[in-house]
């Protein structure tokens, strides 16, 4: 290196230190340290014991964790596919010229910049199986039934059905697909017209130019949509939290997050909190690589 490009290499780094201190101590050393409490037992109060993979063992027998993973991929396995395809739709729709356009796009996207607490509560409003404004638009649809039916048909609790608990943390997911729905509609507005015109003089209708030219094109952008939905629903955390804290009955609605924050800050068990995180961020990067591997042969690149 000469003595310009070494003046210039401190430079920068005297630039970027700031940024370069800050990931040291909020991003690196909190993943080290973690990684060490993992293998240790650890209360926060005192100091750490070393026990190798006992942590890990513990999980194995633990059936309270496996239920918390169930009900995480359950709700991963319903919530990431329904969020796609209804974003994806509706970002079709926007994209459409019609009256009145930007006006829909931002009611669309308006849920997702609300604080995920705000969101939480209301929906706590909407799902309480006593004066919920669900059961309440449904109690006149049940007499109705029940008159001419002769059934003795009640409004559901929501948040207490064992039934009905992961259905509805998937419904209350849903409402934020805002921003997903911006990301698809950017990458719509970038598929060429004349493909569709193509394709609409050769007699395609609208569903084989949604399927054969819009799906294909935009296809990287579902791609990264699915990785970003596999994340966000592995850490899916603060509206069971606050709707089902104690994951309602019979641990129906009790997230891995959920019980991996009550391990580290209700039961000072920071230690298995802390293998609970690298289990979730091993789980993580299998179903990264599964999709990645599923969806290779699937994905049109423009430039390719």
């Amino acid at each position: 290196m000469t003595r310009k490009t070494r003046r210039d290499t401190l430079t920068a780094l005297l630039f970027i230190s700031p940024w370069l201190v800050g990931l040291a101590a909020f991003t690196l050393y909190p993943l080290a340290a973690s990684l060490y409490y993992s293998f240790t037992d650890f209360d926060v109060l005192s100091e750490p014991v070393w026990i190798g993979m006992g942590n890990y063992a513990d999980m194995a027998g633990d059936a309270v964790f496996w239920k918390s993973l169930y009900n995480t991929l359950f709700y991963a396995a319903f919530a990431i596919p329904l969020g796609l395809v209804l974003s994806f739709l509706v970002a079709v729709l926007l994209n459409q010229t019609a009256r009145g356009r930007s006006v829909f796009r931002t009611l669309f996207f308006l849920p997702s910049i609300v604080p995920l607490v705000a969101v939480a509560m209301i929906w706590m409003y909407v799902f309480n199986g006593g004066f919920g404004l669900l059961n309440h638009a449904l109690g006149p649809v049940l007499i109705a039934v029940n008159a001419v039916l002769g059934t003795d048909l009640r409004p559901p609790n929501w948040m207490a059905d064992p039934y009905l608990t992961k259905p509805t943390l998937i419904l209350a997911g849903l409402w934020q697909i805002g921003g997903t729905v911006v990301i698809f509609l950017a990458s719509l507005q970038d598929v060429p017209r004349s493909l569709y015109e193509s394709a609409e003089l050769d007699g395609a209708g609208p569903a084989r130019r949604l399927w054969h030219i819009t799906v294909p094109l935009v296809s990287p952008v579902i791609y990264f949509n699915l990785i970003i939905g596999i994340i966000n629903a592995l850490q899916f955390f603060v509206t069971p939290f606050i709707l089902m804290p104690d994951g309602a009955t019979d641990r129906s609605a009790l997230m891995y997050t959920v019980y991996l924050y009550d391990n580290a800050f209700r039961y000072n068990q920071m230690g298995y909190a802390s293998a609970m995180a690298w289990v979730m961020f091993l789980l993580i990067v299998v179903l990264t690589w599964l999709a990645t591997k599923l969806s290779r042969r699937h994905i049109y690149y423009a430039g390719a």
